[in-house]
């Protein structure tokens, strides 16, 4: 069975950190298979899912702090289980827009998380809106909803949440 490990890293921003690491993970015949990274903020945000020989995991698990000073960063690292077995659900995207109020990311995972819903991939952003320049705050999320779950009801507690956050929900198939 193949091991993964996965990898956390955060460091002010500079050009050159994801040559830097992934530069490190090669040298150890490492492979990275997923990533997500982002500027946020004055920081840049690193999260790896690497690949590899169980010795070669081991070697870039072991020398962390080495990497940590040499490429100033702050870096968590650990092995990781397969995902799991996704077959009784059905993909499905989920957009929002609406102005920039606190509290919309705990509502909609609130009523996510009550039909038992993964949310497989979540990304959010704060844009200036085109005509009045307002900060509109954009939610895109990947799920995995279960095949026993009534998309009706689901769809019904979702637009509570548009009359009550002034929202602007999309729910959809993934094709």
């Amino acid at each position: 069975m193949k091991q993964q490990v996965l990898v956390t890293a955060v460091g002010k921003d500079r050009i050159g950190i994801v040559d830097d690491l992934s530069k490190e993970i090669l040298d150890r015949s490492c492979n990275i298979e997923e990533s997500r990274m982002a500027l946020l903020g004055g920081d840049f945000a690193i999260l790896l899912l690497i690949s590899g020989p169980a010795d070669r995991l081991a070697r870039l698990i072991k020398d962390k702090n080495l990497l940590e000073n040499r490429l100033q960063l702050t870096i968590q690292m650990g092995y990781t289980a397969a995902s799991p077995n996704t077959i009784n659900a059905i993909p499905y995207i989920l957009e929002s827009s609406s102005l920039d109020t606190p509290g919309i990311v705990h509502s909609v995972s609130t009523v996510l998380r009550r039909y038992g819903i993964n949310i497989t991939d979540l990304e959010t952003n704060t844009e200036s809106a085109p005509m009045t320049g307002a900060p509109l705050f954009i939610i895109k999320a990947q799920l995995l909803i279960p095949t026993d779950v009534s998309i009706i009801s689901l769809r019904k507690e979702l637009e509570e949440l548009e009359l009550n956050y002034n929202l602007d929900l999309r729910l959809r198939p993934a094709m």
